[in-house]
């Protein structure tokens, strides 16, 4: 929103569904983003008579204001509802996908849905343009916009000034997810791992970044955490800690490639709750998970999907980053190739994906 007013000022209006930032921008907001940010079986099902509520409003709303292009942004279980409404109901609305779902990984069938249903893909990554162009949904690479928060990843030093934290105690940030769902599921797991890296660095010191959804259950959950534990919840502090932290051990989502820009090396894992993961594990085609992998086609940062990601997996793998300079600064240098393929040293993302959307409307 910043970068289209850049480039085209009081030209565009936005209407729509979004969070504070967002309205900061200007957003003339519908209703609470909380009532459709949901992912994963267990967190949709209980919601899904209120995000369809919510998919009839936007869709009346649409066909009532006509507007010049419809941009959904991520969330498919709603967004990917209101482009198939719309389509439906008015085919000259035009809809573009901000961050498509990765059905190169799994169910790649959807792209053709997709196809159907939207007429411009934004794509983060660089392999998704050939894929959704063959299947017959026309995408441009924009890049990643977590790279332009790599400017953010300063004043460790004095994050550990304030937390009282030695300059050269080892500190492992510890990045649990940021959904309900994952602190009932990742957490404990993180924690029994904590307390075996404990073992083998007994000055360890953890942060765990969390934001203001989750922060009661984090703190509750490390009541009784075996080293000690320094609860943020400001963007800034997590990148700072980012950036001083010796390691971190993560959740898989947009934390690892922010860890990918801060150039800290980490270990990667996610568990979810078993029926999810039957119903899903059949579907899933992508050797990786862990964004920095798929763009590097290897392993390169150690990753464990859930019943590989035990404790003592965990806490190995994350043993050998802190304690091997080889290891970590072998790591380092394939963040820096990552980050370079998701756009870093080109235009800003934000400036491509406006671009991208103004150039779409007016041809």
């Amino acid at each position: 929103m910043a970068a289209l007013k850049v480039i085209a000022g009081d030209r565009v209006s936005v209407t729509g569904v979004g969070g504070q930032s967002m309205i900061a921008q200007g957003l003339n907001t519908l209703f609470p983003l909380d009532d459709t940010a949901v992912m994963g079986l267990n967190e949709v099902v209980p919601k899904i008579a209120i995000i369809l509520r919510r998919v009839r409003e936007v869709c009346d709303i649409a066909i009532r204001t006509r507007p010049d292009a419809v941009v959904l942004i991520d969330s498919p279980d709603f967004t990917h509802r209101i482009a198939r409404r719309l389509k439906r109901l008015n085919p000259a609305i035009r809809t573009i996908d901000y961050v498509a779902p990765q059905v190169w990984a799994s169910r790649a069938y959807r792209a053709r849905a997709m196809a159907r249903n939207f007429d411009l893909l934004l794509a983060l990554l660089p392999f998704e343009p050939p894929f959704f162009e063959k299947n017959g949904l026309h995408a441009v690479f924009v890049g990643h916009p977590v790279i332009e928060r790599a400017k953010l990843m300063t004043s460790g030093a004095a994050l550990r000034a304030r937390l009282g934290i030695g300059p050269d105690q080892p500190l492992l940030v510890v990045l649990p997810g940021s959904r309900s769902s994952e602190i009932r599921f990742i957490l404990p797991t993180f924690r029994a791992a904590v307390a075996k890296i404990a073992s083998r660095l007994p000055n360890l010191v953890t942060v765990i970044p969390t934001v203001p959804h989750v922060a009661a259950r984090v703190r509750v959950s490390v009541h009784d955490w075996p080293v000690p534990v320094h609860l943020i919840e400001s963007d800034a502090d997590k990148f700072s800690a980012m950036s001083t932290a010796n390691a971190a051990l993560a959740a898989s989502g947009t934390v690892t490639t922010e860890l990918a820009l801060a150039r800290t090396p980490m270990v990667v894992a996610y568990r979810v709750g078993w029926l999810t993961y039957l119903l899903a594990r059949p579907l899933f085609v992508s050797r990786w998970f862990t964004l920095v992998n798929l763009l590097l086609e290897r392993e390169a940062v150690p990753e464990f999907l859930q019943g590989a990601a035990t404790p003592q997996n965990l806490a190995d793998a994350v043993i050998r980053l802190m304690t091997d300079a080889r290891a970590a600064d072998a790591q380092r240098s394939d963040l820096d190739l990552a980050a370079e393929l998701l756009g870093r040293g080109s235009e800003a993302p934000s400036l491509r994906a406006a671009r991208a959307i103004i150039d779409f409307v007016d041809k």
